[in-house]
């Protein structure tokens, strides 16, 4: 059997580079109960998609905010690139746009509006060339919540380990 590059398979040394993850906001699931998710485009300078590819991006107090039918994206800090001089850089906590078709951001408005949620950054990915960002429409969990969800997740394992030692 050949082991040529017509080959098809899984494993790790197989995954697509031009689909990978650049950056994950592991606390926002923590905080929040995600209800709905959304994959949009970002308005990026040439700079920041420099550093971002690099890995230099910080989600954890991100948000997003619909202000005049655009979503913009707060408080995420996109490391100024290393090789671009003061003048030529990006502000790292610019204000970010968001691009979402007109039906999806009128859809996300009315939850936001009715329910008292709350969009968050979920992660920053690659799909072909493009860089992408997934939204999050997340409910704040309450402290007593985060109790169950780990005590729930402790039970799991536990199983799991019982089960794997019969």
């Amino acid at each position: 059997m050949a082991k040529g590059p017509g080959r098809k398979g899984g494993g790790a040394k197989g995954a697509d580079p031009a689909n990978r993850l650049l950056a994950d906001n592991r606390l926002a699931r923590h905080q929040y109960e995600i209800l709905e998710t959304l994959e949009t485009g970002i308005e990026l300078l040439g700079t920041e998609v420099k550093s971002i590819r690099a890995g230099q991006v910080n989600l954890r107090d991100g948000f997003c905010l619909i202000r005049n039918g655009e979503m913009q994206l707060h408080n995420v800090h996109i490391s100024p690139h290393s090789h671009a001089g003061r003048f030529f850089n990006h502000e790292p906590l610019r204000v970010r746009k968001l691009l979402a078709h007109r039906r999806e951001i009128d859809k996300l408005r009315v939850a936001l509006d009715q329910k008292g949620l709350t969009l968050i950054p979920l992660n920053l990915h690659l799909k072909g060339s493009w860089i992408k960002i997934t939204i999050g429409l997340g409910k704040g969990r309450k402290l007593h919540d985060k109790r169950a969800d780990e005590k729930n997740k402790q039970i799991a394992k536990e199983t799991r380990a019982a089960v794997a030692r019969l």
